[in-house]
Order: structure tokens, then sequence, then C-alpha cells
């Protein structure tokens, strides 16, 4: 039986994913760092909206796709430079994933679905964009956010401004999947005092 688009352009990405020479482990495996990330984007966006178009799926799974590429040392230092890199990202990364989804025989509007929500175009009105920007705050306060706090740059201020501005960005159906989140003590404490001020 013939794979559909969705499961070819999936492939495609994992494939790509795959060559990042960056590794996790997580269930005791080890994984290509960005090949892990779109599996558990597309985890979070399937329990957030079961009824996900291909768009949005694509989306998650290529959110970070072959982002090694295009490191961070690469821009200025400081906020500007960080923005700018996000920014060019979110283009990069849209093309990428577009390519594949071309290659596969999907259609310019679904593309421009994809890239538009990728993008983060019209968060609050286009549900496709909303839902992977709470896929994407989950994923990092799930498996992310204790190696962040524990970076050199990083003191609490700055932690509990940062997840005050995730959470502001997050739909309240967002919201409510963070709070039943089972997150190590010293996050937990962090996301507790920001709700809090």
């Amino acid at each position: 039986m013939k794979a559909s688009k969705l499961e070819q352009v999936i492939e495609l990405i994992d494939e790509a994913n795959s060559a990042d020479p960056r590794v996790e482990v997580h269930g005791g495996r080890a994984w290509p760092k960005e090949q892990i990330y779109g599996i558990r984007m597309m985890e979070w966006v399937q329990r957030l909206d079961p009824l996900a178009n291909d768009a949005l799926l694509i989306a998650a799974r290529a959110q970070h796709i072959r982002r090694w590429e295009i490191p961070r040392s690469d821009y200025p230092e400081g906020k500007a430079g960080y923005y700018q890199w996000r920014t060019f990202l979110y283009t990069w990364h849209g093309e990428q994933a577009g390519a594949l989804m071309e290659q596969i025989g999907y259609e310019p509007q679904a593309i421009e679905a994809m890239q538009a929500a990728m993008q983060k175009k019209n968060l609050r009105t286009n549900s496709n964009t909303q839902c992977l920007e709470d896929a994407a705050a989950l994923v990092f306060l799930e498996n992310h956010s204790t190696e962040f706090a524990e970076r050199d740059d990083m003191n609490e201020e700055k932690l509990i401004k940062i997840i005050q501005m995730t959470w502001g960005k997050m739909s309240e159906a967002g919201q409510q999947a963070a709070l039943e989140l089972v997150l190590p003590d010293g996050v937990a404490a962090l996301v507790g005092k920001a709700l809090a001020s």
C-alpha cells in the first residue's frame, strides 16, 4: 500500500533531520537532536488538535528542519542578532519544508498554509499558527526548560520573564496543557512564580 503524501513528507523531513550531528538521549536511545524535536512537536500538535490538517502537521515536524546548518554563532551577539537569526530561520525552515511538499505533489495552497504557521503569521487568528506556538512552548517546558535554566547567562528574573512572555503567546488550551505537565521541582517553582506575578 502506497504511503500517503503526508507520510512521504514526514519521512523526508526525518531523513533530513537524521543528519543532525548533535545528539539527544530520549527513551534510552540517542536521537539526532532536531529529529526528536520534530517528533515531539508533531505529537503535541496531535494532542492539542486531533483533527490537525497536513499543513500544520508538516509545520510541526519541520519546525527545526536542518537547523544546525544555520548556527546562532553566524549572527551578532545580543537580542537584535538573536531576532535576526530567528526571523531568517522562520522563512528558511518554511522553504526547506515547502520544497519537500512540492516534491511529493502538494498544492501551493497547502505549502503556503504550512509556511504561514511556521512564520508565526496571525498568531491569535490563525489556528494553525496558534497550535504550533502552543506545541513549541509545551515541548520547551517539558524537555528543555531545565537545561535552559542552568545556562550561565540565565538568572531567576530572566527566566520568569521568559516564562511570562511564553505564557502570553499561548492559547487557553495550551496553558491548560502546560499546567498539567509534571515538571522538575525547580522549573515548576519558576512557572509558579511567573504566573503569580
